[in-house]
């Protein structure tokens, strides 16, 4: 019963725009009819947070986020054990850019906090 009851809380906090905590969590990117997705998350000290999609050959993605304190941040995919980036930075507070997908795979924007408290992201994608 108790699991029903968290589970329902988690989903109706979702569904109202509430951050999510991240711990290790991994978010699948669901675009909007409009070629949106957007997404926040409160990620604790020493953890990340990834949001992940398939991706076409040739498609565009603007993407751009905030953070409330300095986060590693990259866009990778996998091939085989090895990950690939198209994009890196160490401890910032904000990035954008386009990413032009030259690869068909399954992407994912990651960032990972270092810092002793909790830090919220804030993430928006256009296809």
């Amino acid at each position: 019963m108790r699991k029903a009851v968290v589970a329902l809380a988690a989903a109706a906090a979702a569904a109202l725009g509430a951050p999510a905590r991240a711990a290790g969590h991994i978010v699948e990117i669901n675009w909007g009819p409009d070629g949106r997705f957007a997404h926040s998350a409160e990620v604790d000290a020493g953890k990340f947070v990834e949001v992940c999609g398939e991706l076409d050959l040739g498609a565009t993605i603007r993407w751009e986020f905030e953070a409330s304190a300095p986060v590693d941040f990259n866009i990778h995919y996998h091939v085989g054990k090895a990950a690939e980036f198209p994009a890196k930075q160490a401890q910032v507070s904000a990035g954008q850019d386009t990413l032009r997908v030259a690869v068909q795979e399954h992407y994912c924007w990651m960032w990972s906090n270092k810092s002793s408290g909790r830090v919220r992201v804030d993430v928006r994608l256009l296809r």
